[in-house]
């Protein structure tokens, strides 16, 4: 039985956050939360991982997110990319209303 191998150690949460460098503490804030929603030894060795390559490439903010969204319970509120706001004319919008209003009326 050896003690010393990683499949028989539980893991545990790293405490390597930097509060001056604030893009790597919101991503390790990210981490801790997800850290205390997963219970299951896989995911969280899988977490220490990917916070432990953060510190080491400090360009890997968009790989870390991208393969940390599946270990978060919130990643689904977040949607990247442009998103199209549909409008129309005060005037356009009066007529319509005023047209169905009638339409109501009378019916």
């Amino acid at each position: 039985m050896a003690e010393g191998s990683p499949e028989n150690k539980s893991p545990t949460k790293l405490e390597i956050d930097r509060p001056q460098d604030f893009k790597f503490h919101l991503a390790y804030e990210v981490y801790s939360k997800a850290w205390e929603e997963n219970a299951s030894d896989e995911a969280r060795f899988k977490l220490n991982e990917l916070i432990s390559t953060l510190t080491k490439d400090e360009e890997g903010y968009s790989n870390f997110y991208a393969q940390i969204r599946e270990y978060r319970s919130d990643s689904h509120s977040y949607r990247s990319g442009r998103v199209r706001i549909e409008s129309s004319r005060k005037r356009d919008w009066q007529r319509t209303e005023n047209r169905a209003g009638r339409n109501r009326r009378h019916r």
